[in-house]
């Protein structure tokens, strides 16, 4: 009963007109950035978040949190329109989405898209609803043991999931892990890797990484692919025999995979590192393969746009519950919401729900409305968000470039920063160059230090011994996530090697093949 209290004074706080207004513009600002080739919420957010300073904490984080999930959707226009996915969750999208607007559909497939995000995004903040509180109950319990594990489990997630393989995984993090430990060391006092600059003792902040990685970074990115010299590609959006809304049969189509997609995407949102790109391809893998006609995709199948696109909104939404309840960041978006909530004094964990419930709730609260919101600017301005995608990425990429260094150095009013910022955007060029990722690096820059602190208080618990870590049932079963995520991708290429070998030795014997 509570929760259905707390979540009518959350609603009753969002209901506020100032607050209304930021959700709307929230909303609007994400789909704009979704729309265009290159950014993505990672990088719109970072971008945006110095630009929220004067807002009170709710107002700010409700419009963040808007601008993340309308980004989410944003990216499917360009993937349905013109090919060209506007981050790497929406890569299904344009697998299924354009063949689909060659073949006259543009518009069905952007408001199946739309409905699919609105489901998912508004069953998985009902889950949201529900799980938060006794996530939240069971994670005040924890000590810094496993709130330790719990970051390392993390990291092995992002060491797994991310890169070309899990070596790229693993410099990624160490990249964040060394970018964190610059400036005082709080146990010792020492100062590390500052190399006599007064401007480093507090460490590197957030945020000028955060936009440089991102922001910087995609568009650097983009340059070197020749995104400047193409002409954005015109599609009629008018489709054929004037159908505006999805057929019966292309209703029936997309159900199932956004009724499978949802609860998928909120669980791999949940795992820290996962994410909406994990999410969004392992739910078109699912349909292709559940499919009785998988010669369907790649050719305009509704279910390989329909699946992915409720995974991958569910999946945003489930990124939030590591956030609220542990303080972990479950994706790099959610990476630089956190960074907001600390500029505003706010430590997500625990202890927020019970500390802030004014300001959690409200947050909540407005992912009812905000879905709302998105469901109806999706369906109805179509043709107006249609219009970012013909704009010039010639055009776009001084005005972005200098809002970064404007976003940056309105932070701390520093220089310094601002060359950093331009140094983590080559850095990220360099990533993306050679198959790492600017996600995991980020992500790791927030629970390097994490991890540092809670080890040595850990570790002055226990007298020094790492006993600490076996001690208690809850690390233990941590232990055991851990021990999963470090043999499973061992096994798994042991095995199919194996497998095949196995095949080639039954071929040579001419014995018929293994099935």
């Amino acid at each position: 009963m509570d929760v259905f209290a707390h979540l009518a004074n959350g609603i009753a706080s969002v209901l506020s007109p100032t607050t209304l207004l930021f959700l709307l513009i929230g909303v609007l600002v994400g789909m704009f950035i979704g729309a265009i080739p290159g950014l993505g919420p990672s990088a719109g957010l970072a971008i945006l978040l110095p630009l929220t300073f004067g807002l009170d904490a709710t107002t700010a984080i409700v419009m963040l949190a808007a601008v993340y999930y309308g980004a989410m959707y944003g990216g499917t226009i360009t993937s349905v329109l013109i090919n060209t996915p506007g981050d790497s969750a929406s890569v299904p999208a344009t697998l299924e989405g354009y063949p689909l607007a060659r073949k006259g559909r543009a518009i069905p497939a952007l408001i199946i898209a739309a409905v699919a995000s609105f489901v998912a995004g508004t069953v998985a903040t009902v889950i949201l609803t529900v799980a938060a509180p006794p996530t939240a109950r069971i994670a005040s319990s924890f000590g810094p043991p496993e709130l330790f594990l719990l970051v390392v489990i993390g990291l092995l997630t992002l060491v797994v999931l991310v890169g070309k393989s899990w070596k790229g995984g693993l410099l990624s993090v160490v990249l964040g892990f060394a970018i964190g430990t610059v400036g005082i060391d709080v146990s010792g006092g020492e100062q590390r890797y500052t190399f006599g600059s007064t401007e480093l003792i507090n460490g590197v902040d957030f945020i000028p990484v955060a936009i440089g990685l991102f922001g910087l970074g995609e568009i650097l990115w983009t340059i070197y692919r020749g995104g400047h010299r193409e002409t954005p590609a015109e599609m009629d959006l008018r489709a054929r025999r004037g159908a505006f809304w999805p057929s019966r049969q292309e209703w029936r189509e997309a159900a199932k995979p956004i009724a499978r997609g949802t609860p998928l995407g909120f669980l791999l949102g949940v795992i820290p590192g996962a994410g909406a790109t994990v999410a969004s391809l392992i739910s078109y893998s699912t349909e292709k393969a559940l499919s009785k006609r998988p010669e369907r995709f790649g050719k305009g199948a509704v279910e390989g746009l329909a699946g992915p696109e409720a995974a991958n909104n569910s999946a945003a939404t489930g990124s939030m519950v590591p956030l609220l309840t542990l303080g972990i960041p479950g994706s790099a978006s959610t990476a630089v919401l956190l960074g907001g909530f600390m500029m505003w004094g706010l430590q997500p964990g625990p202890l927020l729900m019970r500390d802030n419930p004014e300001f959690a709730w409200g947050l909540i609260a407005s992912m009812y409305l905000g879905n709302v919101m998105l469901l109806a600017m999706n369906v109805f301005c179509i043709p107006l968000f249609a219009a970012v995608t013909r704009i010039r990425f010639a055009t776009l990429a001084p005005l972005i470039i200098l809002l970064c260094a404007f976003g940056t150095f309105t932070v701390n009013g520093s220089i310094v920063e601002v060359g950093i910022m331009f140094g983590c955007g080559v850095l990220g060029f360099c990533m993306r160059l050679y198959g790492l990722s600017p996600a995991a690096t980020v992500i790791a820059l927030v629970l390097g230090p994490i991890a540092e602190e809670t080890l040595r208080q850990s570790l002055l618990l226990s007298g020094g011994t790492f006993a600490v870590f076996v001690e208690r049932t809850p690390s233990l079963a941590l232990l055991g996530v851990m021990a999963v995520l470090v043999i499973v991708p061992i096994a798994i290429p042991a095995a199919k090697r194996a497998l095949h070998r196995r095949a080639a030795e039954r071929e040579q014997e001419g014995a018929p093949p293994l099935t």
